[in-house]
Parts: structure tokens; C-alpha cells; sequence
């Protein structure tokens, strides 16, 4: 299997350790790109030409990191990051969708800050990102202290989702200012082998 990525995306993290989390980092070629560039392999494997993409040992390609995700929990080793059915499964959805739209917002913002002319930029949308933040992060902390204590994929998209803020916001927003029970969890989780075996380069 082959893995296109891109060091900073956080969705291409989240696959990177659960790829760890399963044991199958050894059996993956992880092969870092420039999205934006459009590379030919990545786009013959994805015409989004959008990390992270899978492409299988049979030549199918797989994209989205949910998608991703799913499959390698389902092709590796260990516990199940993702429960196969039940109120288990539904709740891990439903936290790992709120940790994946901290990702988005946090994506968005981060596109508008660094990726625009300065006179392109709108503080309109940036303002109403780091809100939708700032609420999600809210929410987290008033829940964090019932999420189960196993390594769950939710557990791994807020890992992804705060490393992330760190790198990408932090200049904007502190998320760790009146959240202490989510920074206590974070400085747990971020000393996982597969987190710092992930840790963006900057």
C-alpha cells in the first residue's frame, strides 16, 4: 500500500496514526506531496488531488480520511478504534465528528490566513471559524472527562484536531485558555508513540 500525505494536514495525521495505533505503519510506502502542485501520481490516484489517499496493494485507490481510517481499523491488528455497530459506534461518530469539524474550521482558517493575499482575506470568515472553534472546544471540554479511556478513532481526530490548532492557530487562539481539562487530556495523549511519531515537522 502506498500512502500520499502532506506533513501538516491533519487529516493525513489522523491516518498516520491510526496506522501506528493498528501496527501497519510497516506495511505502507508513505510518499509526502504538495497537493496544491497537483502531482501526476497522486492525481492519477485521486482526481482531487487531495490528501490523504490510500492506493491498495490491488491498485484501488481510497480517499477522505474517514474512509481511510475505517478500513485500516478494519484491516489491522488490536481493538477496534471504530465499534462495528451498536450505541458504542454512535458515539464515537459523533465525537470523532465533532473533532473533525474543529479540523475543518481550523483548515479554512488557515487557508484564509496563509494562503491569500493579505487584501483577499476575510476577517468576517476567519472570525466566524475561530468561533465555531471556540464553541467546539467548549463542548469538548465539557464532555472529555466521560470519553472512555480506550484509544478510539474520536480520541485520535482530537489529538489530530489539537496539534493542529497549535500549529495553525495558535497565533490567532489559545485553545488551552479555559479549557484545562482538554489541555490535561492533550498533554497525555500527544506523548502517544504514534502522536510523536506524527508530529509535524515545523
Amino acid at each position: 500500500m502506498e500512502l500520499f500525505y502532506a506533513d501538516l494536514s491533519p487529516y493525513a495525521r489522523k491516518v498516520r496514526v491510526v496506522l501506528e495505533e493498528k501496527g501497519l505503519a510497516g506495511r505502507v510506502k508513505l510518499t509526502a506531496v504538495n497537493p496544491y502542485e497537483i502531482p501526476p501520481a497522486l492525481s492519477a490516484a485521486n482526481p482531487l488531488s487531495k490528501v490523504p489517499t490510500l492506493v491498495l496493494d490491488d491498485g484501488r485507490a481510497l480517499f477522505d480520511s474517514p474512509v481511510i481510517c475505517e478500513y485500516l481499523d478494519a484491516s489491522g491488528g488490536g481493538a477496534r478504534l471504530l465499534p462495528a455497530d451498536g450505541e458504542a459506534r454512535w458515539g464515537v461518530l459523533r465525537r470523532h465528528a465533532l473533532a473533525n469539524g474543529i479540523i475543518d474550521a481550523a483548515f479554512n482558517v488557515a487557508c484564509e490566513v496563509n494562503r491569500r493575499e493579505e487584501h483577499e482575506r476575510s476577517a468576517k470568515w476567519v472570525k466566524h471559524w475561530l468561533t465555531a472553534i471556540g464553541r467546539s472546544v467548549d463542548a469538548v471540554e465539557a464532555e472529555i472527562g466521560d470519553w472512555p479511556d480506550q484509544v478510539d478513532m474520536a480520541a485520535v481526530a482530537l489529538g489530530c484536531a489539537l496539534g493542529y490548532l497549535d500549529v495553525r492557530v495558535k497565533s490567532l487562539w489559545e485553545w488551552r485558555d479555559g479549557h484545562p481539562e482538554t489541555a490535561a487530556w492533550y498533554e497525555h495523549f500527544s506523548k502517544r508513540p504514534s502522536m510523536v511519531a506524527t508530529r509535524p515537522k515545523v
